[in-house]
């Protein structure tokens, strides 16, 4: 019987190593001054930034999920790389927080260099997008674990502010306004739902022009989550914001009231920002009542802000210089509402 090797068990340990020099350049691309070392130790070393007085860490975890069906049938993984991101930078940033620096978890059956270097490529995009270095990560090879060509993603960025700075709940009062930043599209959130409803019970083809959509659905789907933590940290220069809310799994009713104190709401106005089409082809196709649209989608808004109403159109002046399209979507009331019951749409 001839000797096993770890190849023969289904793990290329020398694909990996030829991947990882592979992605150097793109991790360097993300290198921020407060980095240490390079890539290839057993962790990641960065120092705080100066100037801090009072620096409270934040850190925020999430994947991608469903979407990375999108890409397995697409066969397209350069964007994924850019939601994992974004998931978990944008959560950083609504404390206020400065993103300091990301890692990422890649696991697959059997490793193809190829797709690989493609999602490697999204997150470092990412990163650069929200101004965070790509610290390190880990890819796993796991044979049996996945499909042929399939793969999982998680990641988690780490974000530092002073504690004075942190933005949130205790700092919104009646009477604020509420600032809405537009989405990209789905983001990356309710994509069960959206497959189900779109591919299952439509049988709409991924490669298919939509004149709807004026692009493929496949394009559609796959848009990247909208990075928000640089425009954040611009909207912070003009000392009015008081929360910011991640417009995620539970859509507005579930994650607004995350930012708010006990005994508030919010009142939205659905006429003061464009529904994307694609939301309105999920809902015809799958019959879908509006109250689980609201629950399961943002509608259109990545980032709901919360924001003194002297300050609301500075704000909305520094989203847009920033170019992240934004308005004045309605503001901060009284309410006895328990849960998604304390956001209520008008319009």
């Amino acid at each position: 019987m001839a000797r096993l090797t770890y190849r023969d068990a289904g793990v290329d340990a020398a694909l990996g190593d030829a991947v990882v020099e592979k992605i150097r350049p793109m991790v360097e691309s993300t290198r921020r001054p407060e980095v240490i070392g390079d890539l290839g130790g057993f962790a990641g070393l960065c120092n705080l930034p100066h100037g801090l007085r009072d620096p409270v860490l934040v850190s925020g975890t999430d994947g991608v999920g469903t979407k990375l069906k999108v890409a397995f049938a697409t066969g397209r993984h350069d964007t994924v790389g850019i939601d994992l991101v974004a998931m978990c930078a944008n959560d950083v940033a609504t404390t206020g927080a400065d993103c300091l620096f990301f890692l990422d978890y890649f696991a697959t059956g059997t490793l193809d260099a190829g797709i690989a270097t493609a999602v490697v490529s999204g997150v470092a995009e990412g990163c650069r997008r929200a101004g965070c270095a790509l610290l390190g990560g880990e890819t796993a090879e796991l044979p049996g674990m996945y499909p042929r060509n399939e793969y999982d993603l998680a990641g988690f960025c780490v974000g530092v502010v002073d504690r004075d700075a942190l933005l949130g709940a205790a700092r919104v009062r009646v009477g604020d306004a509420v600032i809405g930043v537009r989405a990209s599209g789905l983001h990356s959130n309710g994509f069960s739902l959206a497959r189900r409803a779109l591919l299952e019970v439509a049988g709409l083809p991924l490669d298919g022009h939509v004149a709807e959509l004026g692009r493929t659905l496949g394009e559609e789907l796959l848009e990247p989550t909208r990075i928000y933590a640089r425009s954040v940290r611009s909207a912070l220069t003009t000392g009015h914001l008081r929360a910011v809310a991640h417009i995620t799994g539970a859509g507005l009713p579930g994650n607004i009231p995350r930012v708010l104190p006990d005994g508030t709401g919010v009142t939205l106005d659905l006429r003061r920002w464009p529904r994307p089409p694609v939301f309105s082809m999920i809902q015809r196709a799958g019959d879908v009542d509006e109250a689980e649209m609201r629950r399961t989608f943002n509608l259109g808004l990545g980032l709901v802000v919360v924001t003194a109403p002297e300050g609301a159109d500075a704000v909305v002046a520094a989203f847009r210089a920033a170019g992240q399209p934004a308005d004045i979507v309605g503001e901060v009331i009284p309410s006895s509402g328990v849960d998604d019951d304390r956001v209520e749409f008008h319009g």
